[in-house]
């Protein structure tokens, strides 16, 4: 079910428990300013999720709020991710959904990091 991007944080959201060590996850990486796990649905062959350890509701409220540092943090992170599962040479896609018409499902800042195949058409046609 999709979420707006917008608003209060909601502290008891999956990736706030998950952060909070309430919900195990498929750990991929983790340092001071993110966490990747893989996806429970994958989509694609990698389907791995990145996350800033921060409490931002969207990529509006993360860009909008988050210190450099953070931002900085978590830009790096999901080049990490990405180097360490052998994505860059075959290439990789990243998503971020915002808001209810952009099909966000959770309200905490994440960007989706999909590879392991040829992704096709960005939207459906």
């Amino acid at each position: 079910m999709a979420v707006s991007g917008i608003g209060p944080y909601d502290p008891q959201n999956i990736f706030a428990r998950i952060l909070r060590g309430e919900v195990p996850c498929k750990k991929v990486y983790e340092d001071t300013y993110a966490l990747a796990f893989h996806d429970i649905a994958p989509r694609a062959p990698v389907h791995v999720l990145v996350i800033p350890k921060g409490a931002y509701v969207s990529f509006a409220d993360f860009s909008a709020k988050a210190s450099e540092a953070e931002i900085t943090g978590f830009i790096r992170a999901v080049g990490t991710v990405a180097r360490d599962l052998g994505l860059e040479a075959p290439g990789y896609r990243l998503v971020s959904n915002t808001g209810a018409e952009g099909g966000q499902e959770v309200p905490h800042f994440h960007v989706h990091l999909f590879g392991g195949r040829a992704l096709g058409s960005m939207l459906p046609g």
